[in-house]
């Protein structure tokens, strides 16, 4: 069978570790030594993981700056019947990484796409968070630039989900701030070196948030996530009981009883009293 005759070969979309090396799947670690060429975000980095589980798979650079090009090299490899791995420097590759430009040309070219998947930041994130997560939308890194970071936010304000972004630690600070000016000071988590050694999740309002770090910068890779908004009228756009929005800003910010209900009543625009006489109203028999 010469070359031009063989079968295509198949694009694996690999998951690898966001910082604790341990947290790659068996199957990934097979698909890495399987495959004949190993696209990269950045070798070194790559290299490091592949050293650790003594892969010898060779690797090739693929990133944000020659994507353009790269992409139909490695769909022609594809196509005479090379099987090629696509990983990030961490996570998995496409979410907020290099690689849609690959994904979407080799399926238009007919090559199967075979996801492997592995560990996210942001998921990750989001189950430890406390936050409601039925509904959620990740946003990934919003703009840099603080007015086209404002104008994003400003489309965000009457959300019924958790959003999630990332961010840069050097950018964090201004990016509460915004999200404080903007959507009215929601419970708000950080979630910073998520699985290292240096784990921290911090949990408050915005303007709570903002308050610590100011006197702690964080350091690392950082998730945030945000409580869902309120609609323009002050109240739950979708009318959740007080009892349940109690029970959430407790798990979410570890605040007591009382606490939580003066919570509940500075997001609703309402007095505590009138909270409180809501809550109870809620625990009255339906007659």
């Amino acid at each position: 069978m010469t070359p031009s005759s063989k079968p295509a070969g198949k694009l694996f979309i690999v998951g690898t570790p966001i910082g604790n090396l341990e947290d790659i799947t068996h199957r990934a670690l097979r698909t890495l030594r399987e495959v004949d060429v190993i696209a990269c975000e950045d070798t070194r980095r790559t290299q490091q993981l592949l050293n650790h589980y003594e892969i010898k798979t060779p690797t090739i650079s693929y990133h944000e700056h020659n994507e353009m090009t790269r992409a139909p090299e490695l769909v022609l490899q594809l196509e005479e019947g090379s099987h090629i791995a696509l990983v990030s420097d961490a996570g998995m590759p496409v979410i907020s990484d290099p690689g849609h430009r690959l994904v979407s040309l080799a399926v238009r070219h007919g090559i199967p796409v075979v996801p492997v998947p592995g560990a996210s930041a942001f998921v990750a994130a989001l189950a430890a968070a406390g936050l409601p997560v039925d509904k959620f939308r990740f946003l990934g890194f919003l703009p840099a630039r603080k007015s086209a970071r404002r104008r994003a936010l400003e489309g965000l304000k009457d959300a019924t989900k958790t959003l999630v972004f990332y961010e840069a630690p050097h950018r964090l600070l201004d990016f509460l701030e915004d999200v404080r000016a903007i959507l009215g000071d929601p419970p708000t988590v950080v979630a910073r070196e998520v699985t290292k050694v240096f784990e921290e999740f911090l949990r408050g309002s915005a303007s709570e948030l903002l308050r610590s770090l100011k006197k702690k910068p964080v350091k690392g890779e950082v998730t945030v996530l945000v409580a869902p908004q309120l609609a323009a009228n002050g109240r739950p756009s979708d009318a959740r009981p007080v009892a349940a929005e109690l029970e959430d800003v407790m798990s979410a910010q570890g605040l007591d009883e009382r606490a939580a209900l003066k919570a509940v009543a500075r997001r609703r625009g309402i007095s505590k009293s009138e909270a409180y006489r809501q809550l109870q109203a809620e625990k009255r028999p339906k007659t």
